[in-house]
């Protein structure tokens, strides 16, 4: 904490908090400000602190969860950390990324360390100027800092979060920082209104700790009348021209950043903040959702996983194929399919009506072979198939064991002793004891091979990619499989390991070891996520 006043120079800061319930979109409301600001000239950085406990998410179930968001340094971090990089410019790294857990292991290092010279080690001050610290930190080098904090204000875990932030507002003065508190507005059928209490007592709890937001915004179904806003304003403590409305979107959740920039929320913070901000420019993101409004195509894409059931658990990759369809000029009907229903041949007809198949990322053997059906129904039907980090490694079984003939094939993952372990552990991998981000995380390069799907899609010869796994391809099988028609079109120019694969006779069937979906946006959609759009809507034309 010494040196933090050195650390903030002209940076100001915004937090986000949310009130009465989670999963209100305090992760997106943090985003679409972000995209506002950077509209106006300012560079933006944001950062998630999450109560639990955890280190991080790589350990913690998708149900649990939702999925875990890599980024290029290997960080396993919150899905929010995915809206924050699709709505603004630049790429965030593990220091964006906080846990109560990381903050109570760095407090207790120090103290093992002698640096606390002998004091009572308590929640404050040093916890509460372990996380200040990360704030500071984290400002350095742009003009705004927007810190979300998870969970919901009230709840026991987050309390020192909230205290350190009451502590650093105090610390930067005035002008220098901004509360908004994101609130649900409920619809209450039988009476047939808005109801305005639940914010009030969130507002109240938030005031008890210490801290007055500058800002409300109010999740809410119905629109938010203008006497709803007087009486937020009143018992909220907050201006009438701070409450802004974040109503349920129609298409996307990209309408978000126009929805709030009508209100003027961005030029409210600039005021508060004293930031003198390029005047209020053109929405960039009105073309985006008018492309998703307006599509001229519409495509069927079944993405054939275990965990379906819960939208979080794949959420890159149905915004990656929403940015897709946006770069298509398409809309892309999601079909979800249970990966354990195709493990009969009555379950695969459902496929039969795709346009395209994608098989993403998972771990575990439930649902593997109707992953592997998934890919065999899509090679025999000539259906352009996608397959990420497990659907590439699914593919290769597939292949080996219907095309070579090898049909003990499988991976080392769901068999240890398979007798053709065409996809095996990687070597670095063999005496790993540890769970908790021992893969192989973050970015690495792939080299593309000339004249393939990939190299195409891509237009250049190296690209870098995001992976999250511990198996691979396995290189003896390589040679046998080239010449049955798998085709490597791409590997690792340092270890020589298999990234993408492909196969001959088809139309559009590619598999990558990464996870392309973390580098999509939905003013660039990811180039394969494009191409595999394109050859889904091909493949339409072609049936009709």
């Amino acid at each position: 904490m010494e040196n933090a006043p050195d650390l903030t120079a002209s940076v100001k800061y915004i937090f986000v908090t949310g009130g009465v319930v989670s999963s209100l979109g305090k992760g997106l409301t943090a985003g679409a400000l972000g995209a506002l600001l950077e509209m106006r000239g300012l560079t933006v950085r944001i950062q998630k602190f999450d109560p639990y406990l955890n280190v991080d998410p790589g350990t913690m179930s998708p149900f649990q969860h939702g999925e875990v968001y890599v980024l290029d340094d290997g960080a396993e971090t919150d899905l929010d950390l995915g809206h924050y990089e699709r709505f603004t410019s630049g790429k965030l790294s593990r220091a964006n990324s906080l846990s109560s857990g990381q903050i109570y292991e760095a407090v207790i290092a120090k103290e093992r360390r002698g640096d606390y010279l002998g004091k009572t080690v308590q929640v404050i001050p040093h916890v509460t100027n372990e996380i200040k610290e990360r704030i500071y930190r984290g400002g350095k080098g742009v003009d705004v800092l927007i810190t979300e904090i998870g969970g919901t204000t009230g709840d026991i875990e987050g309390l020192p979060f909230l205290e350190a932030l009451r502590q650093f507002a105090l610390e930067v003065g005035p002008k220098e920082c901004v509360f908004i508190h994101v609130t649900l507005v409920p619809f209450v059928t039988a009476a047939g209104e808005l109801k305005t209490k639940p914010t009030q007592q969130s507002v109240a709890k938030l005031r008890e700790i210490g801290i007055q937001p500058h800002l409300l915004v109010c999740r809410c179904e119905k629109p938010l009348t203008l006497e709803m806003r007087e009486k937020l304003s009143m018992f909220c403590n907050v201006p009438v021209k701070a409450v802004f409305a974040a109503e349920d979107v129609e298409s996307s959740i990209y309408e978000l950043p126009g929805m709030l920039q009508k209100q003027g929320m961005d030029q409210h913070v600039c005021e508060l903040l004293g930031i003198k901000a390029r005047p209020n420019p053109k929405n960039i993101w009105a073309d985006i959702v008018h492309r998703i409004k307006s599509p001229k195509h519409t495509v069927k894409i079944g993405v054939v996983g275990k965990y379906i059931e819960l939208q979080d658990a794949y959420k890159s990759v149905y915004e990656s194929l929403a940015h897709a369809g946006i770069a298509n000029h398409a809309h892309v009907e999601v079909i979800r399919v249970d990966a354990e229903e195709l493990e009969t041949k009555t379950g695969l007809k459902q496929l039969s009506q795709l346009d395209g198949i994608l098989v993403p990322g998972g771990f575990g053997d439930r649902g593997i072979e109707g992953k592997i059906a998934a890919a065999g129904y899509a090679r025999q039907n000539l259906i352009p198939y996608y397959g990420l980090c497990l659907g590439m490694q699914v593919a290769v079984i597939e292949y080996t064991r219907n095309v070579l003939g090898l049909k003990k094939a499988n991976s080392m993952e769901f068999e240890p002793d398979t007798k053709e372990p065409v996809i095996a552990l990687m070597d670095e991998q063999r005496n790993v004891v540890q769970k908790g981000g021992t893969m192989r995380l973050g970015a690495y390069a792939c080299s593309l091979k000339p004249g393939t799907l990939a190299r195409k899609a891509y237009g250049t010869d190296t690209v870098t990619e995001r992976h999250r796994h511990r198996y691979e391809v396995n290189n003896d099988y390589i040679e046998r499989l080239e010449k049955a028609g798998m085709v490597i079109s791409g590997w690792n120019p340092k270890r020589g390991l298999v990234e993408i694969t492909e196969i001959k006779k088809h139309p559009w069937f590619l598999g990558v070891q990464c996870h392309p979906e973390f580098q999509s946006k939905p003013n660039k959609a990811h180039p394969l996520f494009a191409a595999f759009i394109a050859a889904a809507i091909k493949n339409q034309k072609k049936k009709k």
